[in-house]
């Protein structure tokens, strides 16, 4: 990779590591579907402007809209609500090493899709590795009481929808602008979120640094995130973009330790390695299938 993409890895790998940690900080004082209302509308009005000076916000309509908010369900109306939601009750980390799950999950659903490259051996090893990790993870921290073990699964069900959104989004809409796709997804959830906002309004203004994290969420890890992430994908292919993964799991880990001293638990020591390393070898595709697919 050249220099510049170098360093888009490394920094859309940081700011998707972030968000665990503000959604962290706003949400004992603010509504979770607050905050994915204020995460998704900022979002919007970034990225929408974006496509629409690229003359691509029309391919997001039409014809591609039903999956676009199918694409707006399985990314962000659930998987957001139940993140910041879970996040009242888990760690930040823990939120961030569950979510690194979706390779796994993507992988079994292109299993049933009739990807046959997923029972090849070392992506079956992944997947049970990963596997492994989680139950790891769930058991020792649910046994000791460190972890609400509804908030974790809530978690998981996110995991789950990310990997069916993206999953749904590459077989149905293969070459439709990505920051397209997510300005209007976002706009979509956000709209969603509107009436439910404004039952939940909080009975004093939140501390100035909650209102900080919920502008940051939007403007840095909703939206900039996003839109150099699709550069990143344009230029080194989706199979080494993925990798952002791992590393964003990494992050929230650390920002976690550092920001809200969480601790780093023995579940946690033990299953995140797990985790990372059965989530590579999951999404990982033979090399000869590799190059069919490389432009």
């Amino acid at each position: 990779m050249s220099r510049k993409n170098w360093f888009l890895f490394i920094f859309v790998g940081f700011v998707w590591g972030i968000p665990y940690l503000l959604m962290k900080e706003a949400v004992h004082e603010v509504s979770p579907y607050i905050i994915v209302f204020s995460r998704t509308i900022i979002g919007s009005a970034i990225l929408i402007p974006i496509a629409l000076r690229r003359g691509t916000l029309r391919q997001a309509f039409g014809k591609n809209f039903k999956f676009v908010a199918l694409y707006a369900i399985g990314e962000m109306v659930f998987p957001w609500i139940f993140i910041t939601s879970a996040e009242k009750k888990i760690t930040s980390g823990l939120a961030g090493l569950l979510v690194a799950t979706v390779p796994i999950w993507s992988a079994i659903l292109a299993s049933l899709r009739g990807d046959k490259s997923v029972w090849h051996a070392k992506r079956l090893a992944g997947m049970v590795l990963g596997f492994v990790g989680v139950g790891l993870v769930v058991g020792i921290e649910s046994f000791k009481g460190h972890q609400d073990g509804l908030s974790i699964a809530i978690v998981i069900l996110a995991a789950m929808g990310y990997a069916s959104a993206v999953t749904m989004l590459t077989a149905k809409l293969p070459g439709v602008d990505g920051v397209a796709i997510n300005g209007v997804a976002m706009l979509l959830t956000a709209m969603i979120y509107t009436p439910l906002s404004l039952t939940h309004l909080p009975a004093h203004l939140p501390s100035s640094k909650a209102l900080l994290s919920l502008l940051v969420l939007g403007l840095v890890p909703t939206a900039l995130a996003f839109y150099f992430f699709f550069i990143l994908l344009y230029d080194i292919g989706p199979a080494r973009a993925s990798l952002v993964t791992y590393l964003n799991t990494a992050f929230a880990v650390l920002l976690g330790i550092i920001f809200l001293h969480e601790q780093l638990t023995t579940g946690i020591i033990i299953g995140l390695p797990l985790v990372l390393i059965g989530s590579f070898f999951a999404s990982r595709k033979s090399e000869a299938r590799v190059r069919d697919v490389t432009p």
